[in-house]
This record gives structure tokens, sequence and C-alpha cells, in this order.
């Protein structure tokens, strides 16, 4: 085996928005947090700080929870919202349903009830195919919580008018709306809106806010609307495998993404790249734009082949490549550090594989 033998040469690539490093202004907080002793768990000054900025965020009576990770904080969002018997309604893309392993089934308990959609976005219509006739009982599980992702795994991105109308009508069947926001940044940015006017203020119940996609060396956050949805989460929190023992760096990241709205002059260059790039790509002859670009994530399809070959010229950043009806199906996605000169090199890529023979 060779040995390791110096710092390997920076590149970027169009894999993952995870594949991205820290912005240095995330590594500075945590630099600067890191300055004698605190207090443990969250009882420190960067903690507080981030309760503040949650309130000027997302309202004066959410409550937010720093976490590890965003597996870990979609788990316990959804512990808090239901009860192991019970139900998750969302879409068949929703990464709680195709990238988190069984971790809802596993350490939660609940069924996840996927749905097929169009765009990877629900609407009500579509959501009340999984409602459970009361006669079912106790037979079938009894859905308690609808959760949506935002922006979704295909890119698309949720209006507040659409989550306004997915919350009264889960609020209308006794449910609570849960958003998976990974990608809360990019559709806030997508919009022009802040990150609660397309979230809580909506009727969202329960929140994940993002981080690691957008910035952060790690860490998320959940959020609740209202105190009471809170009862109780230190509690789940910790039985997650979430509480964070030296919590202020996990804080000092959010607030350094919140407090002067880095998140979103983050989130708006990634967003800015992937529209670059997808216009780019439509003028390809051979490619096609599979899914409107509405976030920081691309999808293209062109000839199975060609898809796989493109790949392997992308290497060792090698993108994703699905075969969907011998149709090649290329997801790509930009990162707050990508830049012009990326997405160049990579339109000369898909234009060479695009037009080999």
């Amino acid at each position: 085996m060779a040995e390791y033998s110096g710092a390997m040469t920076p590149s970027r690539g169009f894999v993952s928005d995870n594949s991205s490093g820290a912005h240095p202004a995330i590594l500075e907080a945590i630099a600067a947090a890191n300055a004698g002793h605190v207090t443990s768990y969250g009882g420190d000054p960067e903690t507080a700080r981030l309760e503040e900025a949650s309130r000027a965020e997302f309202g004066e009576t959410s409550v937010i929870f720093p976490m590890m990770n965003g597996t870990g904080a979609n788990v316990a969002a959804l512990r808090a919202m239901a009860r192991p018997h019970q139900a998750v309604i969302c879409a068949e893309t929703a990464h709680l349903s195709i990238d988190e392993t069984a971790a809802p089934e596993a350490i939660a308990g609940l069924k996840l009830l996927g749905v097929p959609t169009p765009d990877g976005k629900l609407i009500p219509e579509i959501a009340a195919t999984k409602l459970v006739d009361p006669a079912d009982v106790p037979h079938a599980p009894w859905p308690a919580v609808i959760s949506i992702t935002q922006a979704t795994e295909l890119g698309t991105v949720y209006t507040p008018q659409e989550v306004g109308v997915l919350a009264d009508f889960a609020h209308e069947n006794g449910m609570l709306l849960h958003m998976d926001g990974s990608r809360l940044a990019n559709a806030a940015a997508s919009l022009d809106l802040g990150l609660g006017e397309i979230s809580l203020d909506c009727g969202v119940d329960v929140l994940c806010f993002g981080a690691n996609k957008n910035g952060a060396l790690f860490g998320e956050a959940v959020v609740f609307r209202e105190p009471e949805l809170a009862e109780g989460f230190e509690v789940l929190r910790k039985g997650s495998l979430q509480l964070a023992s030296k919590m202020r760096f996990v804080s000092a990241q959010l607030n350094a993404l919140l407090e002067g709205g880095l998140w979103r002059e983050l989130a708006g260059n990634a967003n800015r790249m992937a529209a670059a790039l997808s216009e780019a790509a439509a003028w390809i002859e051979g490619v096609e734009i599979a899914q409107e670009t509405q976030a920081n994530v691309v999808f293209l399809a062109m000839e199975l082949e060609k898809a796989r070959a493109f790949a392997r010229r992308c290497e060792p950043h090698r993108p994703l490549v699905f075969e969907l009806g011998g149709v090649g199906l290329i997801r790509l996605v930009a990162s707050w550090d990508t830049q012009i000169e990326d997405v160049d090199k990579l339109v000369t890529e898909l234009t060479t594989a695009a037009h080999d023979h």
C-alpha cells in the first residue's frame, strides 16, 4: 500500500452537496467557540444565541434543538410527533424513505406509507390515498404525520401556498406536518423568501433544518413551531443518540449560518451554478432536462451508455446514474463552493460523452 505523501489536490464535483467542505466562516465560528470551559449539553452561550436566532428566523414561539445529523434529526422529530404503532405519509422518493435505511421503522417504530408523485411533491389528493378507514383499525397503521422534503429529492421546491394547503389537510385529518429541510436554504433562496416563510409560517409543525449541505462541518437542528409540541423532546433527543455533549460547536455553526444571512449567500450560489449547468446542458444535442431545475439539483437524461460514459469521465467525482426505461438519468448537485469553471468543465465532459460514437 502506498504511503500518504501529503495533502490531496483540491477538486470539486457534482456528486452531492455533502461532498463539499465547510465554509471558512463556519470554521472560524467553531474556533471562536473553542475557548475555555462552558456548561455542556446546551447550557452554553452559543446555544443561547441560537435560541434567539431561531426566534428571529422561525418565529417567537419556535423552539430549536441542535442535533448531530439529518437522519437522527428526522427520526427524533418523528418520535415526538407519533406513537410507534402509527404511520407517516411521504413521497416514494423522500430521503426519509429511500436513503435512511430502516431508521424510522427500527428506531421510531413508525410505518412509512410512500406514495408515487410526478415531481417529488405531495399534494392533498395524493396524501389522501393513504388515509385509513376507521373500520380497518387496529389492522392498518393509522397515519399521524405527513412528511415533506424541502427542496425535494427531485430538486423541486414547495411554494408557501403548497405547504399551507398540505398543512391544512393534515390538521383537518388529525395529523401533523413534518418537513425534512436538508436543503431548506436552497428552497428559500430560490423563492427569495426566509427560512420560516416557507416552513413554520405555512403551518409546518416540526422542521428539521439542514446545515451540512450548505457549508457546515456537521450538525442540524429540529425546530418546533410551538412549545407544546416540544414537550419531552429533551428526553427523546437523548434517547435518539442526538444529544451533543459539546453542543456549543453545533450551535456555533448554526449561528454563523443564521446570523447575517450567510445561509442565503451560500445556497444562492449553489442554485445559480445549478441553473447555469441546466441552461448549458439544454443546448447539448442528445441531452434533455429531465426535471425542471428549481434549486441546486439538476437531473439530465441521455442514452444510457453515454450517461455511464459521462459519469466515468467525471472521476473521481462520479455522479449518480439511474436506469429508467433504458434511459440514463443523471443527478448532478451544485454546492455552496461550486464555481463557474466547474460548470464549464462538466459541460465539456457532457458534450464529449453525448457526441461520442
